[in-house]
């Protein structure tokens, strides 16, 4: 029976997560309109919301392409790769509170009760550069093969100050599980004011991590024609998009949860009501801050210009590491002089 609920429960996350990348891009494409003074998509459906469904057929249909002396198993490959290792890391993603105490009360997590929850979701997705290494070493093309290159410097990178900007956290709230960070900043103030420094390197290297721009070296398409995907069409062309969105709703979650305080409002719902009603109302606060945070990260992108490469690589070494490094240090010092004092 257990076996069941968590298929059910795949299949559930797995079936949503495809909505909301289709309409996400729908979303960006009408942010993006907005921003440049634009109608947007309004052809398909009412105000254009059929578009995404339209687009979907019209990636189905397309013929797959394989380019002459490419390698087809690591080619057909790597499209796979990027959206496995975006979708997996959803399994320690808790989406509501739940009582481990209680059997029978709602359980809005796949895999519940993981004490290394971050170390899994960042274990998983720092796996995704594979993909566009992969696609562009397999595709036999030079272009691709440049902006493989330059995702693997980039990717790597940036996991730095992404790795160190969390740990902050975890010294303070003790704990590498979700569940407990959010219950930890739900008991007090959220980790955002402790940790300001660590929320603004987070959220910058993530979106490095996700591709987005200002940070979109790896498919510049003014220098690389489209980077390591130039020779990707179809339905392994989305895949690969697929996981790009994915990895935005991923990194979106996980600042929510270890900076906003997840699901938790004050003054909406008590921490401690663990009612379905209450479940809900916390479900759709983590929903909205979530969603803000999207936002926020196309705006960024349909409003700041791209970098040079020379100017990604020095911000993350020149500037993030040292401030995630000199910050960690300072967090790990006061909360040892804060435990020594009040023992």
């Amino acid at each position: 029976m257990d076996l069941i609920v968590v298929i059910l429960k795949v299949l559930a996350v797995v079936l949503v997560l495809q909505g909301v990348v289709a309409y996400l891009i729908y979303v960006e494409r009408k942010v993006c309109a907005f921003i440049q003074d634009r109608v947007g998509p309004n052809r398909v459906g009412w105000f254009g919301l059929l578009q995404p469904i339209a687009d979907g057929g019209k990636l189905l249909l397309k013929e797959p392409f394989i380019p002459d002396g490419a390698n087809k198993a690591i080619f057909l490959l790597a499209p796979a790769i990027s959206v496995l290792t975006t979708t997996i890391g959803f399994a320690v993603i808790p989406f509501g509170p739940a009582d481990p105490a209680n059997p029978n009360s709602p359980q809005w997590i796949i895999a519940p009760g993981i004490d290394v929850g971050i170390l899994y979701i960042f274990a998983v997705s720092s796996l995704a550069v594979y993909a566009v290494i992969l696609g562009g070493w397999s595709s036999n093309n030079k272009y691709s093969f440049l902006g493989g290159m330059r995702s693997s410097a980039q990717f790597v990178s940036y996991e730095i100050p992404l790795g160190l900007s969390i740990l902050g956290v975890v010294l303070i709230a003790r704990s590498l599980n979700l569940e407990r960070i959010i219950a930890a900043q739900a008991d007090g103030v959220w980790f955002v004011f402790y940790q300001p420094v660590a929320c603004l390197l987070f959220f910058v290297a993530a979106l490095a991590e996700s591709n987005r721009l200002p940070f979109d070296l790896p498919e510049c398409e003014q220098e690389l024609i489209g980077g390591y995907n130039t020779e990707y069409g179809g339905m392994r062309w989305a895949m690969f998009f697929f996981g790009e969105y994915t990895h935005m709703i991923t990194v979106s979650f996980l600042t929510a949860l270890l900076f906003f305080g997840g699901w938790d409002l004050p003054w909406l719902v008590s921490a401690d009501d663990d009612s379905f009603a209450a479940a809900l109302i916390k479900l759709t606060v983590l929903a909205a801050k979530v969603f803000g945070l999207i936002l926020l990260m196309m705006w960024l992108r349909w409003t700041l210009p791209r970098f040079r490469f020379d100017q990604l690589m020095n911000l993350a070494w020149k500037v993030m590491i040292p401030l995630a490094l000199a910050n960690l240090v300072l967090t790990a010092v006061v909360v040892q002089l804060l435990r020594s004092w009040s023992s």
